[in-house]
């Protein structure tokens, strides 16, 4: 099953160190099941210099949290929602928030 989730949507971490918390999605990455939240599951990676990191040392990054303990932030309403599946005329998916209705993609 695909996510419902898309980059640059807004999501709220639902469980774990960073319960509560809300930011914007930099990547999905499907095949993992994983999402890379602005902000949050920040982790310490030493990294040896090279061209990207000329300085090397210890670096903090956003690390993948699973899918499932985020949840879309709606637009319209501001709460965190589960996602509907909207069926068009001429066949086109919409995603639609749960609580009021109102069709997030445009």
């Amino acid at each position: 099953m695909g996510l419902r989730i898309k980059k640059g949507d807004t999501a709220v971490v639902l469980s774990g160190r960073n319960k509560g918390k809300s930011g914007r999605i930099l990547s999905v990455l499907p095949s993992k099941e994983k999402v890379v939240i602005e902000g949050l599951n920040i982790v310490k990676k030493h990294m040896k210099p090279d061209k990207k990191y000329t300085q090397g040392g210890i670096i903090e990054k956003e690390a993948p949290i699973h899918a499932s303990n985020v949840m879309l932030v709606c637009p319209k309403c501001s709460k965190p929602t589960r996602i509907a599946a909207a069926l068009l005329d001429d066949g086109k998916k919409l995603r639609t928030c749960k609580k009021c209705k109102e069709v997030i993609d445009q």
